[in-house]
């Protein structure tokens, strides 16, 4: 995948563009740094990125903007925005807008490679991700983002907040394995228990709400020793 990546960097930390960009590159993509949001809608219209990482904070433009003049322009290149700021109501604004990932700083390099290839595979060039869809659809569920309801076979669930943000999440990355740790810090943020057995506790709650069953489920699978994913095929509505 990577021989043909070109991955653009945005971010006005000098010392992290600078280390981040080798890292990239020893990884196969192509790379361009921008040092704020000016200059990376600047590169994204001249260059013409596979994916965009971008920070949130920066001066003159920055990430959730850049996310919002990209999508208002109706370009859907892939990005994942990069912050400091580790609250929820954040991440998923960010989301919510159009971005297709969310990584907190300090992260892993490795991680962030995981996150680009995993981005690129769920995507569809030119069109919005299922992420940002306001209906999604698998089989007889349809999770209507916009009105915050779900119906199985014509029936509405009742749920928690925190399961349907868990099952929202899931069923925007259809096929990608999500480790306990990860969904706790994306959904839960700075306020999440110290257990991940929060996360067990959600999912518990969408599998009897949904009736699905953990040894043959049709929905969320138990990946042994890594996390969850979300199995069945899911289309926009």
């Amino acid at each position: 995948m990577s021989d043909s990546v070109k991955v653009l960097l945005v971010d006005d930390e000098v010392a992290i563009t600078d280390s981040l960009a080798p890292f990239l590159e020893r990884s196969g993509f192509a790379v361009r740094t921008a040092a704020d949001g000016i200059a990376a809608l600047a590169a994204a219209a001249s260059w013409r990125p596979t994916i965009i990482v971008c920070d949130v904070l920066m001066p003159r433009l920055d990430g959730r903007e850049v996310v919002r003049a990209l999508r208002q322009q109706g370009d859907w290149t892939p990005l994942i925005l990069l912050t400091k700021v580790d609250a929820t109501g954040e991440r998923s604004a960010a989301l919510d807008e159009g971005a297709d990932d969310y990584l907190s700083k300090p992260f892993d390099p490795d991680e962030l490679v995981s996150r680009i290839r995993a981005v690129l595979r769920r995507s569809t060039p030119g069109a919005p991700p299922l992420s940002a869809s306001d209906r999604l659809v698998a089989g007889e569920l349809l999770f209507d983002r916009r009105s915050r309801r779900v119906w199985l076979a014509g029936k509405e669930l009742a749920l928690t907040p925190r399961a349907m943000l868990l099952l929202e999440y899931l069923m925007g990355r259809p096929g990608e394995v999500h480790s306990r740790d990860r969904l706790l810090s994306t959904l839960w943020g700075f306020d999440f228990p110290a257990s991940t057995r929060a996360v067990d506790h959600r999912v518990a709650e969408l599998r009897r709400v949904l009736g699905d069953d953990a040894g043959q489920p049709t929905f969320i699978e138990t990946v042994q020793s890594l996390g969850y994913r979300f199995v069945a095929r899911v289309s926009k509505g």
